[in-house]
């Protein structure tokens, strides 16, 4: 059976992966919300107003959503399906795009209601990527300490219960 640390990283990966891909595509095409597509494109726009320096460097509103849309999507592809290592960096990759659409809104003075499922995904990808990072629990069985080159078993487990007399 599976582990509950292995259950909660996987269910974290699709739930993530399938809302970044979501929320991607609504910023690519109006297929999916015409009028969620629509506030997309107002909401980049003032983006990139409150940042002179992205219009310095040839970066339009246009550029700047697809470019994160596409991100998103790419990203939430693997942290649905590609098993491994990818999942980690996809997984850091949105992590960084949360934080640059939370400062964004912060930019822009949005209400806190405008950004607060950013905020809320931000501390899921977070939590799975801390998660995915902890060393696996090894079984009470193969736990062994290294002393001198020699493994032993660890000492609260090498030692009797109390009360209980060890026969060998």
């Amino acid at each position: 059976m599976a582990s509950p640390r292995t259950i909660t990283i996987v269910a974290l990966s699709v739930a993530l992966g399938l809302f970044f891909v979501f929320m991607g595509t609504i910023k690519l095409t109006p297929r999916l919300s015409r009028d969620a597509y629509n506030e997309m494109k107002r909401a980049y726009k003032s983006y990139v107003r409150a940042l002179p320096m992205l219009k310095k460097m040839g970066v339009s509103s246009i550029l700047l959503r697809k470019t994160i849309g596409a991100l998103e999507v790419a990203c939430g592809i693997v942290m649905t399906l590609v098993p491994g290592r990818p999942k980690d960096v996809a997984n850091f990759l949105l992590l960084l795009l949360v934080l640059a659409v939370l400062f964004f809104h912060q930019l822009v003075g949005d209400p806190l209601k405008r950004y607060a499922h950013a905020l809320v995904f931000g501390i899921l990808l977070t939590c799975r990527l801390l998660i995915a990072r902890q060393p696996e629990e090894l079984p009470p069985d193969k736990r062994m300490l290294s002393v001198n080159g020699d493994e032993q078993p660890l000492i609260h487990e090498a030692a009797p219960e109390k009360g209980k007399v060890k026969v060998s």
